[in-house]
């Protein structure tokens, strides 16, 4: 890989240079926090949602075929919630994310890291009050795609936010703070659905409303923070990307040092201009093959880990299996808190004991759960959903949910984001970013638009076919993904290099000799 060892990416003057050598500022930490917040936005979607699926005052509104079918003895378990309508109400966030993601990189590059931040708050505001006085379904839908919109948005510029002011040590614990954030928008959504599940006719409208709060959240605490450095830089405002590197690395930093930080970042800042152009092309080049490869698979595993639908849909899961509208939402409770103490158990242990081993544990334990989950459903339920589940099947069913939550937060959902944030030459950076947002977004898209009508159709099975591919990803990382934990970013191209199959398409070679842009 021409380069690939030697130059760092448009935030990495600010990841490995920043951080006054892993000193951790005052305002890094509120900067990071912040940024990390922009999770909420996403969580709280999530979590409200699957809360709002089964709530008896939602669909009796706007859903009524699908609240006559959960009060039928004769109807098949698994096919209770399968509605396109249902489904369109719940896709349609997505799609408007995918459409965002489309244009995101480029707003976020013109407009700044925190601006855009900002933006995302607002627009979740926005659609928050639109659904908050929702009468129909299309004011519905509208202020889902509003709401997905600004999670295009934030899901962006939070984790580059993040990799241009983390410092080099502890970039894996602030960027898996992401995912830390998103848990604790889940458990915030599911709270309130539990309380809100009990009101007769306005619950859904306290639930919908509710998501006002992490919105406000992200509007004062972006407008709080300063932009990062090299963000600024890349803009052309220099005076106000010193004054922001001086927030950060704080009064007892001299001004020289500031100012021989800022020229390293002016001058990656530079190099990101010189390879703006060409990306996607450079990255189907031989010597890219592994970015275009891990860009495209790191992404498309974690979709088809079912990690997203079993996020969305676990109330609905819950009261499959038996149990009322709210003792489900508080099972969707308790695999919260799981998930919360996972992500931060994985923030501890990312950078200590390494990518691949995190990928390995979590892993297995996700291939025993989906296997555990197919053959109590098939076993208990039966083939037609026309048995009731024994009450200890479905109590087993909670717990194992609880464990494949626990193997998915220390291991898919701060690595995913955390592998492709450093993995990535600054020369195909933002074409293999995204590529693979584009593709996370219509796989996420397709999976909630059809994943109520594959548990009907495949009954039991849904639950082997995750399994299945949780066995093929496993085997992927086992085989193909090298380990980065403590390699500085300017030097991951020696890790290609050195990999037993990767290191036929890549070659290092003098930063000098560095690819320019087509």
């Amino acid at each position: 890989m021409a380069g690939g060892g030697s130059i760092a990416n448009d935030g990495e003057a600010a990841a490995g240079g920043n951080g006054g050598g892993g000193e951790v500022t005052f305002t890094v930490v509120m900067s990071c926090l912040t940024a990390g917040a922009g999770g909420l936005l996403l969580g709280y979607d999530i979590g409200v949602t699957g809360g709002l699926t089964q709530m008896e005052s939602f669909l009796q509104a706007f859903f009524p075929e699908v609240l006559r079918k959960m009060s039928s003895a004769k109807q098949d378990a698994y096919c209770i919630f399968d509605s396109q309508v249902l489904n369109a109400f719940v896709s349609s966030f997505y799609l408007s994310t995918m459409v965002a993601s489309l244009v995101a990189g480029h707003l976020t590059k013109t407009l700044g890291r925190r601006n855009s931040l900002l933006i995302a708050g607002v627009l979740f505001f926005a659609g928050t009050l639109l659904n908050l006085a929702a009468v129909n379904i299309s004011m519905l839908i509208i202020g889902r795609i509003l709401l997905g919109v600004a999670v295009g948005f934030s899901s962006l510029a939070a984790p580059v936010y993040l990799a241009e002011i983390s410092p080099a040590r502890w970039r894996g614990a602030f960027t898996s703070s992401i995912g830390l954030f998103a848990n604790f928008g889940f458990l915030m959504a599911d709270m309130i659905n539990y309380r809100a599940t009990t009101m007769a006719r306005w619950g859904w409208r306290l639930s919908l409303g509710a998501g006002i709060v992490p919105a406000l959240i992200v509007i004062v605490g972006a407008a709080s923070i300063p932009d990062t450095p090299n963000s600024l830089a890349l803009r052309g405002r220099l005076d106000e990307a010193r004054d922001s590197l001086r927030r950060i690395r704080g009064a007892g930093v001299a001004a020289a040092d500031v100012d021989a930080e800022l020229k390293d970042i002016v001058r990656a800042a530079e190099e990101d201009r010189r390879y703006e152009s060409g990306a996607l092309r450079r990255l189907l080049r031989r010597e890219y093959r592994p970015h275009l490869v891990m860009a495209v698979l790191i992404t498309v595993f974690y979709e088809m880990t079912g990690g997203v639908v079993v996020g969305i849909f676990t109330p609905l899961l819950f009261y499959t299996v038996g149990f009322t509208s709210q003792k489900a939402i508080l099972g969707s409770i308790i695999t919260d808190v799981v998930s919360i103490s996972s992500v931060a158990v994985a923030a501890v242990v990312v950078d200590r004991r390494g990518r691949r081993t995190l990928f390995m544990v979590g892993g297995a334990v996700l291939i025993l759960c989906q296997v555990a989950m197919a053959w109590i459903f098939g076993a208990e339920l039966g083939t037609d959903g026309g048995r009731a589940m024994p009450r200890g099947y479905a109590v087993a069913v909670v717990a194992l949910v609880c464990m494949y939550a626990a193997g998915l937060c220390v291991s898919w959902v701060p690595l995913s984001s955390v592998v492709t944030s450093e993995i990535f030459p600054l020369e195909v950076r933002s074409a293999a970013l995204g590529l693979g947002g584009a593709i996370s977004s219509a796989l996420t898209f397709m999976q909630s638009q059809s994943f109520l009508e594959m548990l009907c159709s495949f009954k039991y099975g849904a639950f082997a076919y995750y399994a299945g591919w949780l066995v093929m990803m496993t085997a992927f990382v086992a085989a193909f993904l090298p380990e980065t934990k403590g390699v500085p970013i300017e030097s991951m191209g020696a890790v290609w290099a050195q990999h037993w199959y990767w290191k036929r398409f890549v070659k290092l070679a003098p930063a000098k000799q560095a690819d320019g842009p087509e």
